[in-house]
């Protein structure tokens, strides 16, 4: 259903069952599939490419142009997964020439007056709390939690499973499975409740908290403490992925408090 005080442009392409409501506004490259919900006074700009079964609430903007005095016009995309909810007041920029697309993935839950900047990578099963900000070209795993009003340095990378305190700043890389709080944010442990409410089991469970233990509580620094990881434990996707991330982190990740 399309209500007539929307406006949608004639070259939008919405898939079945999608509904407008009133003073929604679409413009005309703008992709939205099938059983999509655009609540009223809502915006979504040229280059908003959304999934099904999304629900977008009032006065929320998808795919405006990037806040970078870099940004010179160039045809980016910003693309929201299936089954996504973006709340009221909730802004998601579209890319620049640097990655070229903002993404959005599956299953996740915006909060209302969050901000996710130009060529960001939010993963699937993610929750941005209220008021939250990630800067430009952040990378946020599956299934991370951002407590409300955090707030996000650009390039920084937060790994899978995370569980970021209220109120706190992101200015360095936070590792997967764990909880981050305080100023500076600082390693809390292990996001035990987190994990086990995904399925995770005690002998799972324990054996990233002892990867941890070695990473955090050794008195070895990362590098070091990364190869004693290499040689006590066996190879599983958890333990690479811990490995990995830490590796690969250009910002360097965050300490124990």
């Amino acid at each position: 259903m399309i209500s007539n005080l929307a406006f949608v442009h004639p070259d939008a392409r919405l898939g079945k069952d999608v509904t407008v409501e009133p003073f929604a506004y679409i413009a005309g490259n703008v992709v939205i599939g099938d059983g999509t919900w655009i609540g009223p006074n809502s915006t979504i700009l040229d280059w908003a490419r959304i999934g099904k079964q999304c629900r977008i609430f009032p006065s929320a903007v998808v795919s405006g142009i990037p806040q970078d005095l870099k940004f010179r016009g160039e045809e980016t995309t910003a693309e929201i997964g299936d089954n996504t909810t973006i709340r009221e007041c909730v802004t998601v920029n579209r890319g620049t020439a640097s990655v070229g697309k903002t993404i959005v993935g599956n299953n996740c839950l915006l909060m209302a007056y969050s901000h996710v900047g130009h060529d960001c990578t939010v993963g699937n099963n993610v929750i941005i709390g209220n008021s939250c900000g990630l800067a430009g070209e952040v990378k946020v795993d599956d299934w991370a939690i951002l407590s409300g009003g955090v707030l996000v340095h650009q390039f920084s990378h937060i790994g899978g499973h995370v569980m970021i305190g209220g109120g706190t700043r992101v200015r360095t890389d936070v590792p997967p499975y764990i909880k981050a709080d305080r100023d500076p944010l600082s390693f809390l442990g292990l996001n035990s409740v987190g994990l086990t409410r995904r399925g995770f089991g005690k002998e799972r469970i324990d054996e990233i908290h002892n990867i941890y233990r070695v990473i955090y509580q050794s008195g070895l620094n990362f590098s070091m403490a990364l190869e004693k990881v290499e040689q006590d434990f066996k190879p599983s996707p958890d333990r690479d992925y811990i490995m990995e991330f830490i590796r690969k982190s250009e910002r360097g990740i965050i300490r124990a408090r």
